[in-house]
C-alpha cells in the first residue's frame, strides 16, 4: 500500500528526489550530486516527464494541508511555480526555448563551467558528458522541431544571434570552449593516458557537434522563425508573471518605468555635481574614464579586485546589519571560459563543497575596468545581493526543505533582492564616494530603462507623446528605437549593451523583473514599518523575509503580511 503523503516538506524533498534524475544538468547546477556526468533526455519525452511531475506534485499539494506556517508558504510558493510552469510547458516555451542566454543549449555547455575538474573521478565526469553532447545536442534539434510544428519558435533575428554564440564557443580565436576545457581538466591532476584520450575525443566530438548545431539554426530553424521579435500580449503576459511569480499591470508598471528613469537621472544630474562641479553626468562620468585609480588593467587583475571587495563586504555586514553563516561567508569570483558579456552568480553545492560563484563573461577586446562602475555589481551579485540570499537559503535545512533550499527561484523575487541590496548598501554607507554612487545610480537607470523597453518592444505601445525625455513621441517601439534609446541612457560599452538588447528580444518579461521586484521588496518593507511602528527593526525584517526562501512575489507578499 502506498503511504499518503501528509506534509508539505515530506512531498517537496520527495519532488527533488524524482527531478534530479529526470534533469541532470539542472541537478549539476542545483548542487545536487550523483548526476555530474548525466545530461539527461533532451526530447519532448523528457520534458514530458519533468512536466508530469508537475502536474501529480500539484494535484497532491491540492489535498494536502499544511501543519505550520513555514509549510504553508513552501506549499504557496511550490503552487505558483509549478502552476505557472505547467502553462509554459503547455505553449510549447519550455520545449522550444531558444534564445541568447537562456535554455537546453545554453544549459549543456554552461553546466561544465560548475563541474569539479581536480582529480581522476571528476575527470571522469567532464569525459563522460563530453561524449554526451552530440546525442543531446541532436536532441535539442527533435524538440525545437517539436516546437515548432506546434507553433512555437523563436524569432529569426534570434536564432541567427544564437548561431553567431555556437560560432565564438568553437572558434580557436574565439573562446574555443570545449578544447580549453579538456585542456584544463588534463592539467589540474595527473591522469591516466586513456582518460586523457577520452577527454580530447570528447571535446572534438563536443565541438564539431555544436558547429552542425550552428549549422542546424541558420539551415533549418532560422527559415521557420518569423521577422518580428515582438512576442505579443498573451506571451508577454504569461513570461511577466513567469518571471515575477505575480502578475502586474504592464501599462502602469510601462509608465512607472519613465517616471522611475527620470528620477533616477535626476539624482545622477545632483550626484555628476559632486564629481564635476557645474558639469554633466557624461562629464563627470568622462572624468572617472579618466581616472588611473579608477582603472584596471587585465581581465584577472579585475576579477581579484572584485574579490578584494566582496570579502572586505562580508567582513564589514556579518554580525552587524546580517546573520551570514561561517560557510556562507566564502564567494568565488570567477571569469567566465565565454564572453558574451553577462555577469551572473551560481549558487553552492548542497553540501558547500562548491562555493557561491560571481562570474564575469568579458566580451572579447575588453581589456579595461572602470571600478566606480561595478562596486554596485560586487554588491549585487554578492553580499548583500544574491550569494547572501540564495546561499543563507541552501544552508537553512532547519527552516526550508529541499525544494525550497534547491530549486524554488524567481526572478522577481531574486534580482528584486539583489537590486534592493544596491540601494541598501547606499543606505548603510558603503558608497559614501560620488563616483560609487553614480555607478550605482547609472545601474538604476539602466535597468529602468529596460523596463520601459522591454515592455515597449514585445506589446509594440506607442512611446508616450509627453515622455520626460521627449524620445520619438508617439511612435511605436521597434528594436532600433529599443537600441538608440538604451544607447542614450546607458553608459556600457555597445558589445555589452548588443548582448543585453537581444537577451531581451529572446528572453521577453525576465529584464523587467529586476525594478519591478526591486519595487515590492520597497514596498513590503515600508508596509512592515508602517504595520510595526517603532518596534520596526530592519535587521529583523531582512531576517525574517530571508528565512521565508525563494518565492514568487504574489506569496512574498502574502507570507510577510503576516509576519
Amino acid at each position: 500500500m502506498v503511504q499518503r503523503v501528509r506534509r508539505i516538506d515530506d512531498l517537496a524533498n520527495r519532488y527533488v528526489e524524482e527531478w534530479a534524475p529526470l534533469d541532470p544538468i539542472g541537478a549539476t547546477f542545483a548542487g545536487v550530486a550523483g548526476h555530474d556526468h548525466e545530461l539527461g533526455d533532451l526530447t519532448p519525452d523528457g520534458y514530458a516527464a519533468l512536466a508530469d511531475l508537475d502536474r501529480r506534485t500539484l494535484a497532491t499539494l491540492a489535498t494536502t494541508e499544511p501543519q505550520t506556517e513555514s509549510e504553508r508558504v513552501a506549499k504557496e510558493a511550490m503552487q505558483e511555480r509549478l502552476t505557472i510552469a505547467q502553462e509554459r510547458y503547455a505553449a510549447c516555451e519550455v520545449v522550444g526555448q531558444l534564445n541568447v542566454i537562456a535554455g537546453a543549449l545554453h544549459g549543456i555547455r554552461g553546466a561544465f563551467d560548475l563541474m569539479p575538474v581536480d582529480g581522476e573521478a571528476a575527470a571522469a565526469n567532464v569525459a563522460g558528458r563530453l561524449r554526451q553532447v552530440p546525442r543531446a545536442l541532436g536532441q535539442v534539434k527533435q524538440s525545437l522541431r517539436y516546437a515548432a510544428d506546434h507553433g512555437h519558435v523563436s524569432a529569426r533575428p534570434q536564432i541567427v544571434e544564437v548561431a553567431k554564440q555556437c560560432d565564438i564557443w568553437t572558434d580557436p580565436a574565439g573562446d574555443d570552449f570545449y578544447p580549453a576545457l579538456a585542456a584544463r581538466v588534463q592539467a589540474a591532476a595527473p591522469l591516466p593516458d586513456s582518460l586523457r584520450e577520452d577527454l580530447a575525443r570528447g571535446a572534438v566530438a563536443a565541438n564539431a557537434a555544436t558547429v552542425d548545431f550552428a549549422r542546424y539554426l541558420r539551415e533549418e530553424l532560422a527559415p521557420r522563425g518569423g521577422a518580428k521579435q515582438a512576442v505579443g500580449r498573451e506571451r508577454y503576459q504569461r513570461a511577466s508573471r513567469y518571471f515575477l511569480g505575480d502578475s502586474v499591470d504592464l501599462e502602469e508598471t510601462y509608465a512607472w518605468g519613465f517616471d522611475e528613469l527620470a528620477r533616477i537621472e535626476a539624482e545622477m544630474r545632483r550626484v555628476a555635481d559632486k564629481i564635476v562641479p557645474g558639469g554633466s553626468v557624461d562629464e563627470a562620468v568622462a572624468d572617472l574614464d579618466a581616472d588611473p585609480g579608477r582603472t584596471i588593467p587585465g581581465k584577472e587583475a579585475f576579477r581579484d579586485w572584485m574579490q578584494r571587495l566582496s570579502d572586505e563586504a562580508v567582513a564589514a555586514l556579518a554580525g552587524t546589519h546580517f546573520d551570514i553563516p561561517a560557510a556562507v561567508r566564502r564567494l568565488e569570483c570567477r571569469l567566465a571560459p565565454t564572453s558574451d558579456g553577462s555577469i551572473y552568480y551560481t549558487g553552492p553545492s548542497e553540501d558547500f563543497s562548491r562555493p557561491g560563484q560571481m562570474w564575469w563573461a568579458v566580451p572579447l577586446g575588453i581589456s579595461t575596468f572602470s571600478t566606480w562602475r561595478e562596486v554596485t555589481t560586487v554588491y549585487h551579485e554578492g553580499v548583500p545581493g544574491h550569494h547572501l540570499q540564495v546561499a543563507q537559503t541552501a544552508i537553512r535545512a532547519e527552516l526550508l526543505n529541499r525544494w525550497q533550499r534547491l530549486l524554488s527561484w524567481c526572478s522577481g523575487h531574486g534580482e528584486g533582492w539583489a537590486l534592493y541590496a544596491e540601494n541598501l548598501m547606499d543606505e548603510l554607507g558603503f558608497l559614501e564616494d560620488p563616483a560609487d554612487k553614480l555607478g550605482m545610480l547609472d545601474a538604476s537607470a539602466f535597468r529602468a530603462a529596460r523596463v520601459i523597453v522591454d515592455i515597449g518592444m514585445h506589446l509594440e505601445l506607442p512611446v508616450p507623446p509627453d515622455n520626460p525625455f521627449g524620445f520619438h513621441p508617439g511612435q511605436r517601439w521597434t528594436p532600433e528605437l529599443g537600441w538608440e534609446f538604451m544607447r542614450a541612457h546607458c553608459r556600457i560599452p555597445d558589445e555589452n549593451l548588443r548582448f543585453e538588447l537581444n537577451r531581451y528580444l529572446g528572453w521577453p518579461g525576465q529584464a523587467p523583473s529586476y525594478k519591478v521586484g526591486e519595487r515590492i521588496w520597497l514596498a513590503a518593507r515600508a508596509d512592515a514599518k508602517a504595520r510595526k511602528g517603532p518596534a520596526f527593526d530592519l535587521k529583523a525584517f531582512h531576517r525574517d523575509a530571508l528565512n521565508l526562501g525563494a518565492l514568487g512575489l504574489g506569496p512574498l507578499k502574502a507570507a510577510l503580511a503576516r509576519i
